[in-house]
């Protein structure tokens, strides 16, 4: 059985955009690309880590690609739990 919060979704319509307020929708498509974002992301995360393999005089380099690394993995992360929660709002 359904709850009231799943049958007041499944009632209610998409909201709309107003184009005073995001002129883009007047002329076409208004949305992102999640999908090729968070696959985007993923591969900045790996070439990030393939840089190390390079010639560095000392390891500060590494420290920052490293760093910028763990960063991006840790909000595709966050991203994946949003994602995942997102429903029971």
């Amino acid at each position: 059985m359904a709850t009231k919060a799943v049958v007041k979704r499944q009632k209610s319509e998409p909201a709309k955009v107003d184009p005073r307020d995001e002129p883009s929708a007047e002329w076409g498509w208004h949305g992102g690309f999640p999908k090729a974002s968070r696959i985007a992301g993923w591969l900045t995360v790996v070439v990030l880590l393939l840089m190390i393999n390079n010639n560095h005089e000392n390891n500060t380099e590494n420290v920052w690609l490293v760093g910028t690394a763990v960063g991006i993995a840790i909000a595709l992360l966050v991203d994946i739990k949003k994602r995942r929660t997102a429903w029971r709002r």
